[in-house]
């Protein structure tokens, strides 16, 4: 079984493994957050539904198995340390050594927050290929090279005209071809576009997709997805409300708002006193996506929709230049 065959695979390592640096890198392999026994566990939504409990337990079961292993290793490593230090005369009056500790970015911290809140929602969360086709960027979302809908995004190009992503909807189409219906998918990474910086624009951004495909979805399903979600990334109740707007790869295409989370929708000026905070862009997924993606719309509908990671972290960090999170100040990364 697979499982099995990754346990003697472990062992194998294990066993060749003589200091922390060698056992920190096996971990990191194996329990880390792109490791091994992640990787299974993300197999499980791909099984048919009476074998994933099965499955799910038996990758439970080798987690287990690794970590209690890790730590007899580790108890070795130490205790073999000390026995070479027996005998061997330290200066203990010598001043030690100051460590510098690092600090993990905000923009880490709150990717694995987001991913973490939709995971409990039941989405599966993957990472973009940064560098795609004009097919998958643009005309796989309905919009072909002559449509003027292009001109909303301003692309990078190579020399071999593939595109940087200009955003994480250039993978609606792979999921839709490497998933089955009921899909539930969520994509958190960089994106690029060719403008200028200021206060509230990056070339380098971080965003947000999502997509929901089943029998009978709805918009109700939509706001209602959004608006838990942003109760819980905000740590309260917060009501949310669409308009229409327009984007080529939904139909009909919307703009959610949620209530102010500085003002609690009194008015104020980060929402202009308004009470409302438009923070993403959204709609039932157009029937020719999901056909492009060999999903059966007549059968199928779904919700799509993509926000701005940095956006939401400045609102919830008081945060006010988007550029610092990309400046290299340790200044900024310090605070956080």
């Amino acid at each position: 079984m697979e499982t099995e065959k990754l346990w003697q695979q472990f062992k194998k390592k294990l066993a060749e493994v003589g200091d922390f640096e060698e056992l920190e890198k096996l971990r990191v392999e194996f329990l880390g957050r792109k490791g091994k026994i992640n990787q299974l566990f993300q197999k499980v939504t791909s099984l048919p539904p009476e074998k994933r409990k099965e499955f799910g337990q038996e990758v439970n079961r080798l987690k287990g198995k690794i970590q209690k292993a890790f730590l007899s290793r580790e108890r070795k490593i130490k205790a073999s340390l000390e026995r070479n230090l027996t005998g061997k005369k330290i200066d203990i009056s010598l001043p030690g050594k100051e460590v510098s500790l690092g600090h993990i970015h905000p923009i880490t911290q709150m990717k694995w927050e987001v991913a973490d809140i939709f995971q409990r929602m039941g989405f599966e969360v993957l990472e973009p290929q940064e560098v795609t086709t004009d097919y998958d960027n643009f005309t796989a979302l309905n919009i072909p090279p002559d449509h003027p809908a292009r001109d909303m995004w301003d692309t990078f190009w190579t020399k071999e005209g593939y595109i940087p992503i200009t955003h994480t909807s250039s993978m609606q189409n792979w999921i839709y071809r490497h998933r089955h219906p009921p899909i539930r998918a969520v994509v958190i990474g960089r994106c690029f576009r060719n403008e200028a910086t200021d206060m509230g624009h990056e070339h380098t951004f971080h965003q947000i997709e999502g997509v929901y495909v089943d029998k009978g979805i709805t918009v109700a399903n939509l706001i209602e997805t959004m608006r838990v979600f942003f109760s819980e990334f905000f740590g309260k109740e917060l009501r949310a409300k669409v308009r229409p707007s327009y984007f080529p790869f939904v139909e009909p295409g919307l703009e959610l708002a949620i209530e102010c989370v500085l003002c609690g929708g009194k008015g104020c000026s980060v929402c202009k006193q308004s009470g409302w905070l438009e923070i993403l862009g959204c709609g039932q997924i157009h029937p020719r996506v999901l056909e492009e993606g060999g999903i059966d719309s007549k059968k199928y509908t779904g919700f799509a929709w993509g926000m701005g990671l940095e956006r939401m972290i400045m609102l919830r960090m008081g945060i006010e230049d988007i550029r610092h999170f990309h400046s290299g100040d340790l200044r900024f990364i310090r605070k956080f």
